[in-house]
């Protein structure tokens, strides 16, 4: 069933809590804002939505946007994440019902590079240990376990936003850098980078002395990166000298490989140090009864899911989806959204007088023809147009005309495109 708004958006549902400026911001480009801080479950989501007639829903990185929440909520047209990651959401569900999914992979990105290098750096010299030696009145002054960073092997796994910042930061320290990412965009980038791309994850675990992850949970069409790492944990620098650091990090998602693989590999000297930032299982804020489930290994750093909460981030994150959801709305502009992550639709310029029809559409033959040929039989002019397709079965469709089209003539449209799916 075709989702058709005729106006901008007006009413938007913010759960988790992101930053309280978020609200002005959207109040200013005339969207009402209702908060739900505490979303129990499926249920309720469905509930708020659904009393709001929301538009847009605002959401951090827990509560999951399942295909029954979509189904479910006819007024919703877009999903606006305050994260990088997208994995809460069912895109492919998304994408069957036209419902857009933009996330902002910019503005929590330094806050995270300069954790991972701050790990980096202090798992290097032991940094963490020694701190609690010294704190115990032990004088563990010894070179043994440490080390530069100058010269070593970083290798990257996942070549987004964050991967690349970390990279340009690595090779300003001095080191050599490998990455692994199956996307092409992300592969051609890196060679431009003057980069080493690896065309297996074994391949860049063996040749690293140290090792850092940056994926989501899934990939845009869906599919898990469950235990996508297991099998590679112990072969961390099999390829480098003895001497390696073998260092491991992961501040990306807990899914991507077994808390029991990561123990045996630190176990069996495979990674001498390692530092997490998440987990397989988060507590929701405010819940005590939380299980560490590296508690009892030292050589593993633990950080509650930190990378990006800091006074700088969250701010920023707030005014970059704000204008992204104010500029879609107002001129139906697309960017960071998570079916084409590079791709930027918008026209330029005063549009004062002009109207926009923004289409998110199946890519099934013709239905680009569809679109145009609805705005030719209503006799608008069609003063420019832009068109990007999607990698999940999706496409958008940008028309500046010079009048809207009435309700009559968007269904006529919805009808005969639908006639081709």
């Amino acid at each position: 069933m075709a989702r058709i708004l005729m106006e901008p958006f007006s009413r938007a549902l913010v759960i988790e809590s992101p930053h309280p400026s978020l609200d002005e911001h959207l109040v200013s480009v005339g969207i009402a804002v209702r908060r739900e801080p505490k979303v129990p479950d499926t249920d309720f989501l469905i509930e708020k939505l659904r009393e709001v007639r929301a538009q847009v829903l605002f959401k951090r990185s827990r509560v999951p946007v399942t295909r029954e929440v979509v189904a479910s909520c006819p007024d919703l047209h877009l999903v606006q994440l305050c994260s990088i990651g997208d994995d809460s959401v069912d895109k492919v569900a998304c994408a069957d019902h036209g419902v857009l999914v933009c996330n902002d992979p910019v503005s929590n990105g330094r806050s995270v590079v300069e954790l991972v290098v701050a790990h980096l750096i202090a798992l290097s010299r032991r940094l963490y240990e020694t701190d609690v030696a010294t704190h115990a009145n032990r004088w563990e002054k010894s070179a043994a376990g440490r080390f530069e960073v100058l010269g070593k092997c970083l290798g990257i796994v996942g070549l987004g936003n964050i991967g690349r910042q970390v990279a340009r930061v690595a090779e300003a320290l001095g080191m050599e850098v490998l990455f692994y990412d199956n996307r092409f965009v992300a592969q051609e980038v890196g060679g431009e980078m003057g980069w080493e791309g690896c065309r297996t994850l074994a391949e860049l675990f063996q040749q690293s002395d140290m090792v850092t992850v940056h994926l989501s949970a899934s990939d845009v069409w869906g599919n898990s990166n469950d235990g996508i790492l297991d099998a590679h944990l112990g072969e961390l620098g099999a390829e480098r000298d003895k001497s390696s650091p073998r260092i491991f990090l992961n501040l990306a998602r807990g899914n991507l490989f077994s808390t029991d693989e990561l123990l045996k590999a630190v176990a069996e000297g495979a990674i001498r140090r390692a530092a997490v930032d998440v987990y397989p299982l988060e507590p929701a804020p405010g819940v005590d009864g939380w299980l560490n489930p590296y508690a009892d290994e030292p050589r593993i750093s633990c950080t509650p899911h930190i990378g990006a909460a800091t006074q700088e981030a969250q701010p920023r994150i707030a005014k970059r989806v704000s204008d992204t959801v104010g500029a879609l709305s107002l001129r139906g502009a697309l960017r960071d959204c998570v079916f084409a992550p590079r791709a930027k639709l918008a026209f330029s310029g005063d549009l004062l007088g002009r109207a926009i029809l923004a289409v998110a559409h199946s890519v099934a033959r013709g239905t680009k023809k569809a679109i145009d040929d609805a705005i030719f039989e209503a006799e608008v002019d069609n003063l420019g147009s832009m068109h990007r397709d999607f990698d999940v079965g999706v496409a958008y469709d940008l028309s500046l005309l010079d009048r809207p089209l009435n309700e009559t003539e968007l269904n006529r449209l919805v009808q005969r495109a639908g006639e081709l799916v």
